[in-house]
């Protein structure tokens, strides 16, 4: 069943300065990362979780004012 839910999965290519490879090649030398792909593939779910947790935020905030000066008589 894995190995099905593997097959299914698709993958693009992005490009990053050798430089940065090299460098982030390095650091994962004695980590859990078996490799520079899983390890961008990481960062970039936990960056994207994060920006979407802040926008979340951010729209509850929104929502609140307007309910707040909409209770106010502003709108």
């Amino acid at each position: 069943m894995a190995r099905q839910a593997k097959e299914k999965r698709k993958y693009t290519t992005i490009t990053i300065p050798t430089l940065l490879y090299e460098s982030i090649s390095k650091r994962i030398e004695k980590t859990g990362f078996s490799s520079v792909s899983d390890y961008a593939t990481y960062v970039l779910r936990e960056t994207t979780a994060e920006l979407n947790a802040a926008e979340g935020s951010r729209s509850k905030s929104d929502s609140e004012i307007m309910r707040k000066l909409k209770a106010l008589g502003y709108m």
